[in-house]
């Protein structure tokens, strides 16, 4: 089975119909994979799918929806493995030599 007998199979299982251009799909998926994550690919595509559903989007504006998704993957400059910066615990201070004997504290 080749990759459109699948997408005209999932489709049909699905109760969609659409027009998938396969290199567009497949080129931001690489994209993303590269310079993301590879994880990040098949996410990229769903979203891009959701998008493009919400929208109505024909041909040409799901072209233009994944130019912009490609675009924000070539210049993504965060590598793979790096900390989700609001993931990542801030430095606490160690203050345990100051004196907090008169500070007021609000309820």
């Amino acid at each position: 089975m080749n990759l459109h007998d699948w997408i005209d199979e999932l489709s049909d299982v699905l109760d969609v119909e659409a027009e998938v251009d396969e290199g567009l799909l497949l080129d931001l998926a690489k994209t993303v994979a590269d310079n993301v994550q590879r994880t990040a690919a098949p996410i990229t595509a769903y979203l891009l799918g959701i998008a493009a559903g919400a929208r109505g989007a024909d041909p040409d504006a799901v072209e233009r929806l994944a130019a912009r998704a490609q675009q924000l993957a070539e210049s993504w400059d965060r590598p793979a493995d790096a900390p989700d910066p609001d993931d990542v615990d801030d430095e606490v201070p160690d203050d345990s030599t100051v004196d907090h004997t008169d500070d007021l504290y609000e309820d």
